[in-house]
């Protein structure tokens, strides 16, 4: 990966455009440290505990959430947008005639996704707002102040969500491209440092002292995990694939092999995002309907159990995340991959799996494949986003903020513009035709 930098520094061209990607994510941390007016950064950081919502949503953008900044809101109405919109595209016949028209469709959807995310974005502006006025993290609350305050507080999250979608985008016009991952992956490794600061800060308590051995395991585990998600990035099946030979004339076509690769890893990160959301429910519940200390009736009782059965620290939790994980990734997979439509390909080019009749035969076996390792993706997607879980459920004095979910999408985010950099190498490196 470094001998990749390295190379593309010497291009003036990359040169250029990691320089510019630079400054785009120097601009969103300067971003990240200008506070709302009106708001207690103070007391909107008593309102992050391990492993709530607010703590995820904390991380991915930065420390800007728990700052009361205008970068709070981040890329996460964008990435909520994107998924809706995804998900629709299935579903809708226009949208999915949209994304078959080429790069008209996509520029059609793109305006469609901007303009969901700033509906999204009102609306967790507002849920935020309504958030920090009932925990007393905003200044003025009453008559045309507190009606004023609403307004600026609201349209700063707002403005702030749109500034950071336009930073990703310039990265994508004058950058290396993956704007939007970029901005994600600076949001979250800027998270790091300050969390191993407070591991080693904890070992040099009297209390933290029996965790002196603990905080190097915890280090050799992120490594491991990052060597676990590359390995898991880069394993895929390869199915063979024969081409028939053809003679037209004194011509022969055809006759090649080669295969169709099935990643691992295929959803990414989607699945556990997926999930996430659906478990987040509860406790976003919990920010605008306070759990009874004492509850009485069957609906109180019945809220109370709901909670604690999502609640984050609870083994429950961690298993129903993980099979709904599992279930998702398959959901995602069968969106992605239609074995018919495969088949059909191949019988149209004169193409066939060895072994295997053209037609339904070979969407039944493209389709068998893909059952087992969507299978052998999600159980490794759950064991890296339920580990963290359990580990501070043994260990909750640590508070990592750093999840297998965090670590899952830097590493995903390093290895795809690393990718995108050799292919644009490789561009600059083919001969012209006069040459």
């Amino acid at each position: 990966m470094f001998e990749t930098f390295r190379n593309a520094w010497k291009i003036p061209e990359l040169r250029r455009k990691l320089l510019f990607t630079l400054l785009i994510i120097v601009i969103f941390r300067l971003g990240c440290t200008v506070p709302v007016p009106f708001l207690d950064a103070s007391a909107i950081s008593d309102l992050m505990g391990t492993g709530s919502i607010l703590t995820y949503l904390d991380t991915l953008s930065g420390g800007a959430l728990s700052k009361g900044t205008v970068f709070a809101l981040a890329i996460q109405p964008y990435i909520n947008a994107q998924i809706i919109i995804q998900l629709l595209t299935y579903a809708l016949p226009p949208l999915e005639s949209m994304q078959k028209e080429g790069e008209e469709g996509r520029k059609k959807l793109q305006k469609i996704t901007n303009v969901l995310a700033i509906i999204i974005s009102l609306a967790m502006a507002i849920a935020y707002y309504t958030m920090l006025k009932s925990q007393g993290a905003v200044s003025y609350t009453e008559g045309f102040d507190g009606a004023l305050t609403a307004v600026v507080i609201v349209t700063s999250f707002i403005a702030g969500a749109s500034l950071v979608v336009w930073l990703g985008n310039l990265v994508n016009e004058n950058g290396i491209g993956n704007g939007i991952s970029i901005i994600l992956f600076a949001g979250i490794v800027a998270r790091g440092p300050s969390a191993i600061l407070k591991m080693v800060s904890l070992t040099q308590t009297e209390e933290g002292k029996k965790f002196i051995l603990i905080v190097p395991l915890v280090l050799l585990i992120f490594v491991g995990m990052i060597a676990f998600i590359v390995l898991m990035n880069e394993s895929e099946r390869r199915i063979p694939i024969q081409y028939a030979k053809r003679v037209v004339g004194r011509k022969q076509y055809g006759g090649q092999s080669t295969h169709i690769p099935v990643k691992i890893a295929m959803s990414g990160v989607m699945p556990i995002i997926f999930a996430m959301a659906f478990m987040s429910i509860p406790q976003t519940l919990q920010m605008f309907i306070k759990v009874p200390v004492n509850p009485t009736g069957f609906w109180q009782n019945f809220y109370v159990g709901l909670i604690r059965f999502f609640s984050y620290n609870s083994p429950w939790y961690a298993i129903v995340y993980f099979i709904l994980i599992i279930a998702f990734n398959y959901f995602y997979v069968s969106m992605m991959y239609d074995p018919v439509q495969i088949a059909n390909n191949l019988r149209q080019s004169n193409g066939g799996i060895p072994g295997i009749r053209p037609g339904k035969p070979t969407s039944d076996y493209i389709k068998r494949i893909l059952s087992k390792i969507t299978l052998i993706g999600a159980v490794c997607l759950g064991i890296i986003a339920v580990f963290p879980i359990f580990f501070t459920i043994a260990f909750p004095q640590l508070n990592l903020s750093l999840g297998g979910t965090s670590i899952l999408i830097i590493v995903s985010v390093a290895l795809e513009t690393v990718r995108t950099l050799e292919s644009q190498m490789m561009m600059r490196h083919h001969k012209g035709f006069l040459e």
